[in-house]
């Protein structure tokens, strides 16, 4: 068995942290080229699921944004280990109140500055006016559902925190099924009839995304904390001092893994599967496979050892979120890449055009990161 933690955080996080943010950042474009120049039924099945469902079900892609704030809360009992050997305490609990609110202060701006960053990828710099400006976002909603798990972790035990878990989870299907939406009635799960949709038109200010609701919308952040806690979980479970063995504690995951999996489909039947509402059988079923994934990394990375294979994904994952703001619009990797690559590019068939100028981007951009990553260059929040 290896110990590979880079920075105080276990190095499979950042390799998997890497591995979802690949897919956004430019290999979602990839398999789609090589679905139209090679529509073999590997390709073509891979690209289907690298959209988002219209509603109700899941593909791969609805996965990405969950898994990454799972990971976040799987690194949040490593982070808040190193505070707590400072304050020489073993429970975030016995955290003397100075301590908290300095913690507290550092967690709220972190989730301030989430919240910018989103409102700069959303494009709030283009200055089209209030109404026109979207402010519900993935960074944002990251950083609040980061911030209220963080709260409860750091003012319950376990026991309490799970309560919490099964809590947020119980009480949002029950809102959501019970609470009547004015002209559609109660347990209307649909875009304009479900209370999600109701409260972002509500309250949620400026432009919705979908126009009558937003899938990073107010009300759908809730179960989204549940996420975090259930990230958080798996972080305090790796974390604590117990007498499982290795092969124990992946056998262990696993079977977490298929019973939140199984719970999401059975939940399905009543709370439909559902990345726009964040659905609670969504949470179950994503988390499954969160964990699952996770079990994948670990295991390969740190504890067989492998990890030069997952180099590229360990450079994504260090800088994620300059990644996401930059291929979200912030910076023109395809204009580099034809400058660099496009005439090379131009010899090949004009069916695979398209599949070399996807990967020349991705070079470029892992070559932006490899740059970063030797200098010490990171963008941490």
């Amino acid at each position: 068995m290896t110990n590979n933690i880079t920075n105080g955080r276990l190095t499979s996080l950042d390799a998997l942290r890497g591995f979802v943010m690949f897919w956004i950042m430019s290999g979602e474009h990839i398999i789609h080229a090589l679905a139209k120049a090679a529509p073999i039924p590997i390709f073509v099945w891979m690209s289907s699921q690298l959209h988002h469902t219209e509603w109700d079900g899941i593909t791969f892609y609805d996965m990405i944004f969950p898994v990454f704030l799972f990971v976040a809360g799987v690194s949040m009992p490593f982070s808040f280990e190193k505070k707590m050997k400072v304050a020489g305490v073993t429970s975030p609990m016995e955290l003397p109140s100075s301590e908290k609110r300095k913690i507290y202060l550092s967690m709220l701006k972190r989730t301030c500055i989430l919240l910018i960053l989103g409102f700069v990828v959303n494009g709030i710099l283009r200055f089209d006016g209030f109404d026109k400006t979207r402010f519900a976002s993935v960074l944002g909603r990251i950083g609040l559902a980061w911030f209220f798990a963080g709260l409860i972790f750091l003012n319950f035990d376990l026991k309490k925190q799970i309560y919490w878990f099964i809590g947020i989870l119980i009480g949002y299907f029950l809102a959501m099924k019970l609470i009547p939406v004015p002209g559609f009635g109660a347990g209307i799960l649909t875009k304009e009839g479900s209370l999600e949709g109701y409260i972002d038109r509500l309250f949620l200010p400026g432009r919705l995304h979908s126009q009558v609701y937003d899938p990073e919308g107010l009300f759908s952040t809730i179960p989204a904390i549940a996420t975090a806690l259930l990230g958080m979980f798996l972080g305090t479970f790796l974390k604590s001092k117990n007498d499982f063995s290795i092969s124990q504690k992946i056998l262990m995951m696993i079977a977490s893994a298929i019973i939140l999996i199984v719970l999401g489909l059975l939940w399905d039947y009543s709370f439909p599967i559902n990345k726009h509402l964040w659905s609670s059988s969504f949470v179950c079923f994503v988390g499954g496979f969160s964990i699952l994934f996770f079990t994948f990394f670990y295991l390969t990375i740190d504890v067989l050892g492998f990890y030069k294979w997952a180099f590229p994904l360990l450079l994504i994952g260090s800088n994620s979120i300059l990644i996401y703001m930059a291929s979200e619009g912030l910076v023109n990797f395809k204009h580099t890449a034809d400058y660099v690559f496009g005439g090379l590019i131009k010899f090949s068939s004009i069916d695979w055009q398209p599949v070399f100028t996807t990967m020349s981007v991705t070079f470029i951009q892992l070559a932006l990161l490899y740059f970063l990553y030797k200098r010490k260059w990171f963008v941490k929040v």
